[in-house]
């Protein structure tokens, strides 16, 4: 099953608490408040997010955090990975090292086209979709596309 942490999850949630009131600076206690969550984990979410450039921080008395760019801009790729690094279905996925059986697996290149269409699907959803009402809007069906196989060996 593909599935993304509970962390993920979380911060998608947060984000969506942020994107209701976009020029508001809110802190980690409110967030939690208003979204339901534990503070320590409000506070454990809201640091990859900063680093990540998706949220602005602002120290002091009224101090807190907003969103860096409109809930529009922000999709929910780039949210998976600043939580859980780059998208990689599988290793080969992500990375170009060879792998024990790099000389004879047939898989690699199809787990690669299938890693770059969840990547585009995750990237076409925005953070302001998230908080719409309803299903989020699919591109209309296209032909089937094969993916071609080989089997290793061949």
């Amino acid at each position: 099953m593909l599935r993304v942490t509970r962390l993920t999850d979380y911060a998608t949630v947060v984000l969506t608490v942020l994107a209701t009131q976009p020029e508001s600076v809110l802190s980690a206690a409110e967030l939690a408040e208003r979204s339901g969550l534990e503070a320590p984990t409000v506070s454990k979410v809201l640091k990859p997010l900063a680093q990540a450039g998706l949220l602005e921080g602002f120290r002091g008395a009224r101090g807190g955090y907003r969103l860096a760019r409109p809930a529009s801009q922000i999709s929910l790729v780039e949210i998976v990975e600043a939580m859980e690094g780059p998208l990689a279905m599988t290793e080969c996925s992500l990375d170009d090292h060879e792998c024990g059986i790099a000389h004879q697996c047939g898989v690699r290149a199809n787990w690669r086209r299938i890693n770059d269409v969840i990547a585009a699907a995750l990237g076409n959803v925005s953070l302001a979709q998230m908080l719409e009402d309803g299903p989020i809007p699919t591109p209309p069906p296209t032909a089937a596309k094969r993916i071609p196989a080989r089997l290793a060996g061949n």
